[in-house]
Formats: structure tokens, sequence, C-alpha cells
């Protein structure tokens, strides 16, 4: 299998800057996890322990910035969508701005902590979404 999305482009996380601030911001995860990671030292461990590993260490900084997990829940089945797609991890990480999520993803020690995710993942989808109300109805 080819190598999937794993970090964001350049541009994509200068636009993700440049979208005006309107309060929380939802993080849709879509995350496919590597059998082995693929680590740039070498090390021997698991995509589901590289992963661990990463949420382990980025999660003291993700709460820091006011982040928590607004849904999370375990992938059953692709009803509308290619057959071959599944995920292993699927949540939405609420930040309670954008620039919390930037002030994350720039700090020190979550650079740190995120080659754990490079080495884990083998393809996924990060999606930013504007929180609405919710309730019974579709549209």
């Amino acid at each position: 299998m080819s190598e999937g999305y794993v970090d964001p482009t350049r541009e994509t996380f200068g636009a993700f800057r440049r979208l005006a601030e309107e309060g929380p911001i939802h993080m849709l995860n879509l995350v496919r996890l590597r059998d082995k990671a693929v680590y740039p030292d070498g090390r021997a461990a698991t995509g589901a322990e590289a992963y661990a590993a990463y949420g382990r260490e980025s999660g003291p900084i993700f709460r820091r910035v006011g982040g928590r997990i607004a849904w999370s829940g375990d992938f059953r089945l692709m009803l509308i969508g290619p057959a071959e797609e599944r995920w292993d991890r699927c949540f939405i990480a609420e930040y309670p701005s954008g620039a919390a999520f930037v002030e994350m993803v720039k700090d020190p020690d979550y650079q740190k902590a995120v080659i754990h995710r490079q080495a884990a993942v083998l393809d996924s989808r990060l999606i930013r979404l504007n929180p609405r109300e919710t309730g019974q109805g579709f549209g």
C-alpha cells in the first residue's frame, strides 16, 4: 500500500491559520495505523504502541491549550465509501479556538511527541469543523 496522508502541507496549514476565529473548533480525526511503526532511528514498536506513546506525550499539551475529546468511537463498517477504507482511531478533538490548535502544534514538546504519530500512522484524515447545535434534524 502506498503512503497515505500523515502531516498537513505548509499550504493547508496556512489556510487553516487564515480561517476566521469563530470560537471553539472541532477536529475530526480518522487514523489508520501501521502494523509496525516506522521510526527514523529504527526502534521497534507496533503502530498501536507508537500511537499510544504519542497520546501520552502530547496529552498534557493538548489539555493545557484547552483541548478535550468531544466524541470517540470504534469503526465498524464503511457503509458509503471505499470498501477497503478502515480506520483504527476515530474521534473529534475540541479546541477553544484555531489559535489553541496552532499553539499546541508549535509547542516544542508537542513537536517531540509528534514523531510517534508520524511513526505510527499509515493514513489519516484531519478535518476542521465548526461545531453546530446538535438535535434531531439533518439539515
